[in-house]
């Protein structure tokens, strides 16, 4: 049975739901971002980077234990594992890829600044504020315009693209974005998130969310502790 440590963030619901679209077996080892179990010597044996997800599989490759982090490579693992959920042949294979790319490159970090300035940050910087929301608004663009000429991110099939994007796009408040701007981006939405793999997906730990508003929770996720736990 993989274990997966794991809290319900977007890069956390990305991996809960591959593996629940999968059907394989799991269990979810909590790691509590706020309260500093990213820094744990268990974990960071794991996760080097101090970042959810991380899995242990182990039944690996050639029946030998596996330990990934990163969610982008988990997916890539799991598809690999499965033979599900990423194309076969070459250039299908690459459409995905490129889609995943684009998320792990520029959705997740791009709106995850556009979070931090709009909503986390102790001090409003205009600055900040306008730049990422202007590019938040800009990948949403992106998005939009792929999905007026294609079903899925890469191409007729839904894929591990597909998942990698959208537990990003269910803040899209939080980004100063109206979803219902971007029409063809949105029907793609209200498709995935109807998917009964997705809601089981995203249910993974979500009786123990909790806002980040207070002080520890701001200091293990922004402040100095990133920086002398290494």
């Amino acid at each position: 049975m993989i274990e997966v440590y794991s809290w319900p963030t977007p890069n956390g619901h990305k991996v809960h739901i591959m593996l629940e679209e999968c059907g394989l077996p799991y269990r979810v080892i909590p790691v509590d971002i706020g309260n500093g179990g990213q820094f744990e010597s268990h974990f960071l044996s794991l996760s080097p980077n101090n970042k959810i997800p991380a899995i242990i599989d182990p039944e690996g490759p050639d029946g030998q234990a596996i330990t990934l982090f990163e969610s982008g490579a988990i997916l890539l693992y799991l598809a690999g594992k499965t033979g599900k959920f990423l194309a076969t042949d070459t250039k299908g294979k690459y459409e995905v890829l490129q889609w995943l790319m684009f998320q792990v490159g520029g959705v997740g970090p791009m709106l995850g600044q556009a979070h931090h300035f709009r909503i986390y940050a102790p001090e409003k910087v205009p600055y900040a504020i306008e730049r990422y929301s202007s590019e938040a608004q800009r990948l949403y663009r992106v998005m939009n315009k792929r999905l007026a000429g294609s079903t899925y991110f890469g191409g007729l099939h839904y894929s591990v693209a597909d998942m990698a994007i959208f537990p990003w796009l269910r803040s899209w408040k939080n980004q100063g974005i109206e979803l219902r701007e971007y029409p063809h981006l949105k029907g793609w939405f209200d498709e995935i998130n109807a998917r009964p793999a997705v809601q089981r997906g995203l249910e993974v730990l979500s009786a123990q969310h909790k806002p980040l508003t207070n002080e520890r929770a701001r200091e293990n996720l922004f402040g100095e502790s990133q920086y002398k736990r290494h």
